[in-house]
């Protein structure tokens, strides 16, 4: 347990005003200006700006508030606790495994800090596509810039972990180029543990940062409550239905156990997948069908290799090296292509994505001092074969998501395996193992390449995970083509903002962080404008 300064704990002493769950029992009906639904990347940013603005916030969070007292680096702990449904939320046909954030400041607090701006090619096929002319990487550097500023993003200047440096040294010798990622950290201890929340407030999260500074303002915050639904009278949100939760995410019981909040204006920031689907439990207009569909994932696969020498890939920054070359050197909307990272491998984690069981699976974990990992993220959405997934409702009006895993995307899943082993070959790997249900440990390429040609590419037998959620809630240009207009504002509700990663048309093509953080920066200025006549910068 940390014994640093607690920021959290700090700032409940000096006062902020914090309900929900072991804070305080929630009113029956609160009001405000501005109602926040989620306390992730795009909720911290609009929160921060519009309290500066003078604004009269609530911000509502469905997971508890943790700080880095209770950051421990134990696994056990981090999951259940931190993430949505337990770290092991799944696609409806339990294919893909998704992490998400369950938190005081969502997915940002237990990301591993890979910091990229929108790529220009993505931006590009959003103006031909989706009418979004305002959204070219000139127009976006300037919120970009200020994120950056304000959430300490820069490069990473500590060597990689043994666990990274072996893509940079693979990828060369193979003539592929390979880059150091920014990280949102100030005064990194490099301990690895970004996944489980930072005991050193170092990852600049929103838990340590627009939070914060948002309470500071006199924001409100509403932990271990789920915004339920909005009531809606023409076209106009007229009031927020929450309930109260138990920690593990069970309705709390007791006469006070719901709360209905009235603002003049709301912003659903809940990320994808959740976002969607308080519209569709409001029984939002979506009188063209865009609602919860092109929801996306950046579908992962993975390659694990055994090295001669020690790896102790839990140690360090989790992600610092990465090459887009499979994504440069080919059309954005052909084959569909791939970014290459290092993830950190931690034992629970590393074993409950590896296939295989008993003696097998038992041999892997022997090995794990000396394992390797490479994931590869699909750029899925720019292809018509690659429509990525549907929110839908379950009986008792939970979100799942729907994902086909199709011929097209498994495609890139083989050329990327592919990929992945002849770098960790070129590395120096003794054995490689394509992280497959039907595949076994490869000592040579060739036969390692032939396997793999070799191997049907279906959904639950190529091992797939995602930790980025996008879509649903689509930014566009026309009502036709998406849920919400380019100034963050639904089409067909005047006073519901969207600012979180559910606004894009489809994947960025990058992990999503800083796109999120950049776009709700710019959204929130906006909206901060218009309700206040005064402008409000971030940084």
């Amino acid at each position: 347990m940390s014994s640093l300064q607690d920021p959290i704990r700090d700032g409940l002493q000096r006062g902020w005003k914090v309900l929900g769950g072991p804070h305080g029992a929630l009113p029956a009906r609160m009001s405000c200006d501005v109602a926040i639904i989620g306390s992730g990347a795009g909720a911290g940013i609009t929160a921060e700006l519009l309290a500066r603005a003078g604004l009269q916030v609530v911000i509502i969070e469905e997971g508890p508030l943790k700080s880095s007292t209770d950051f421990n680096q134990k696994e056990a702990e981090a999951y259940p606790s931190l993430y949505q449904e337990s770290a092991a939320r799944k696609t409806a046909d339990k294919a893909i495994n998704i992490l998400q954030g369950r938190c005081v400041g969502g997915s940002t607090t237990v990301n591993w800090t890979s910091s990229f701006r929108t790529p220009a090619s993505t931006l590009q096929y959003w103006q031909a596509h989706f009418g979004l002319e305002g959204y070219s990487a000139e127009a976006l550097a300037p919120y970009f810039a200020q994120a950056e500023k304000r959430l300490n993003i820069g490069p990473w200047l500590t060597p990689p972990n043994e666990n990274n440096d072996l893509l940079r040294r693979g990828a060369l010798k193979l003539g592929i180029p390979a880059e150091a990622i920014q990280r949102n950290v100030k005064g990194c201890w490099n301990l690895g543990s970004c996944g489980m929340g930072c005991p050193t407030n170092a990852k600049q999260s929103m838990l340590v940062t627009t939070i914060p500074a948002a309470l500071d303002k006199g924001a409100r915050l509403l932990v271990q409550t789920r915004a339920e639904r909005f009531e809606l009278a023409n076209g106009r949100v007229t009031g927020l239905q929450c309930s109260a939760v138990q920690a593990n995410g069970a309705l709390a019981e007791g006469p006070k156990a719901e709360i209905k909040i009235v603002a003049k204006h709301y912003v659903l920031a809940a990320g994808a997948i959740n976002s969607p689907a308080v519209l569709l439990r409001s029984q939002a207009p979506d009188p063209h069908g865009r609602l919860g569909m092109r929801t996306f994932l950046h579908p992962v696969v993975m390659s694990a290799a055994v090295m001669e020498q020690p790896v102790q890939g839990w140690q360090g920054a989790p992600q610092s090296i990465y090459s887009d070359h499979f994504l440069e050197t080919q059309p954005v909307d052909g084959p569909i292509g791939f970014k290459l990272e290092a993830p950190p491998l931690h034992p629970v984690i590393f074993a409950s994505t590896v296939t295989g069981y008993g003696q097998a699976q038992a041999e892997l974990f022997r090995k794990f001092p000396q394992t390797h990992v490479l994931l590869a993220l699909l750029r899925d959405g720019f292809h018509e074969q690659s429509a990525g997934g549907r929110v839908g409702l379950r009986g008792d009006g939970s979100p799942v998501l729907d994902y086909p895993l199709t011929d097209f995307v498994m495609d890139g899943a083989r050329r990327a395996l592919l990929t992945m082993m002849e770098i960790q070959f070129a590395a120096g790997a003794r054995e490689v193992l394509p992280v497959h249900e039907l595949a076994e440990p490869y000592t040579r390429w060739a036969q390692a390449k032939q396997a793999v040609e070799a191997l049907p590419m279906k959904p639950l037998l190529t091992k797939v995970v995602s930790a980025h959620v996008m879509g649903g809630c689509g930014l566009a240009g026309s009502e036709r083509l998406g849920v919400t207009r380019p100034d963050g504002v639904h089409w067909q509700i005047d006073n519901l903002s969207i600012h979180d990663g559910s606004l894009f048309p489809t994947s960025i093509g990058a992990n999503p962080q800083l796109s999120i953080y950049g776009m709700a920066n710019r959204l929130a200025q906006g909206l901060a404008k218009r309700l206040t006549g005064r402008d409000t910068a971030l940084a």
